[in-house]
């Protein structure tokens, strides 16, 4: 049972991940005041902390 609870929360913490790494990869995307290079580096962030770099995104934009 607490291998199933184990399992389970890293499933859900792997899903948020996905799904937040998407949203940022998405808003990058459409940016058009970032030039490509800028553009990629984003995007690549949003794969490994897209928690961490979603602030520092939105930070930068500001």
């Amino acid at each position: 049972m607490t291998e199933l609870i184990i399992y389970s929360g890293i499933f859900l913490l792997l899903i948020a991940h996905a799904l937040l790494a998407r949203k940022m990869y998405r808003t990058v995307h459409e940016d058009t005041t970032l030039g490509m290079k800028e553009k990629n580096d984003w995007k690549l962030k949003a794969l490994i902390f897209p928690g961490f770099y979603w602030f520092q995104y939105k930070a930068s934009k500001k």
